[in-house]
């Protein structure tokens, strides 16, 4: 079954070609363009993004055409990991296997404006990790953060600024229910409209899965860098709050194990050859997520 309009993923080259780095560290121009063909890119975008990486200094290229190979820096192979220690985090939640503990961790910060750029750097990195505004410098999460918040503020070199409160207690303009503090807090009918979209595609890509042999391997690919991509931008927007202060079924939890489901299938059909490293990086969750299922079912 061909993508529709309504799955469709958009990957820029860009990141087409961050996805396509194996384990050697380099990339085959000649796969490149087949996927990139496959997405729907012409040659010149291919040609004109390669140019680019090369110019920015994140590739160095050897050959020519098709047969080039692009040799990637430390910076470009960083660019699409997905990061494994909250993907793995995300699998725990739904397996109940890390339960709230009915703490609210706060964090305040008054950074001086002469540290404009570290203060835009913190925020930046405290939404990352989930954390939603109470009011002007003060953040809220339902997971421990403090290591993570430390480590960045100590690169930053800003520790002097910086609160972490732990507290049972948290009203917001007269709540204190920890689901409708949540509710009010994270845009959960945002969150909740795309895990559904990501459910989706990752049904039909599973559709297509199994029916193997009628897939080759740039298209192999171009469904492992779609649903890679797709998966990363829903997480980048996930504050991954425990699932008890979630609405249940939360459709977060059923789109992760399509794309576990997804991924268990690509690993089975990827080739002998070398893949890209995006494939190992995922397989380690996705053989962790596995197991416990199949241990339930042998019992």
């Amino acid at each position: 079954m061909p993508p529709t309009q309504d799955d469709h993923v958009e990957i820029s080259t860009r990141v087409l070609v961050e996805s396509l780095i194996h384990e050697d560290q380099t990339v085959d121009a000649g796969e490149l363009y087949a996927v990139a063909r496959i997405l729907g890119m012409t040659d010149l975008q291919v040609r004109l993004c390669i140019k680019r990486l090369v110019t920015e200094g994140q590739f160095v290229q050897s050959g020519r055409g098709r047969r080039a190979v692009l040799h990637a820096t430390a910076e470009a192979r960083r660019a699409l990991d997905p990061n494994v220690e909250f993907v793995r985090f995300m699998y725990a939640q739904d397996r109940d296997e890390a339960p709230w503990d009915g703490s609210w961790r706060l964090l305040a910060f008054a950074v001086p404006e002469s540290s404009r750029a570290a203060r835009d750097a913190l925020r930046e990195y405290i939404v990352h990790l989930g954390g939603a505004p109470l009011q002007g410098g003060l953040y809220v999460t339902a997971n421990p953060w403090e290591d993570l918040v430390e480590a960045e503020v100590a690169r930053l070199g800003i520790g002097d600024c910086v609160t972490y409160i732990t507290s049972t207690d948290l009203r917001v303009g007269g709540i204190d229910d920890p689901q409708q503090l949540a509710a009010r807090l994270w845009p959960l009918d945002d969150l909740a409209h795309t895990h559904r979209r990501l459910a989706y595609i990752t049904r039909n890509r599973l559709e297509r899965l199994r029916d193997p042999a009628s897939i080759d391997q740039p298209q192999l690919l171009t469904i492992a860098i779609e649903l890679a991509s797709e998966f990363a931008r829903v997480m980048e927007a996930d504050p991954l709050l425990p699932p008890e202060l979630l609405p249940q079924p939360w459709p977060g939890a059923q789109a992760r194990q399509l794309v576990a489901q997804c991924w268990q299938h690509l690993l089975q059909h990827a080739a002998p050859a070398p893949a890209p490293r995006l494939f190992r990086l995922y397989a380690d969750v996705v053989h962790e997520v596995a197991a416990p299922a199949q241990k339930a079912g042998s019992r």
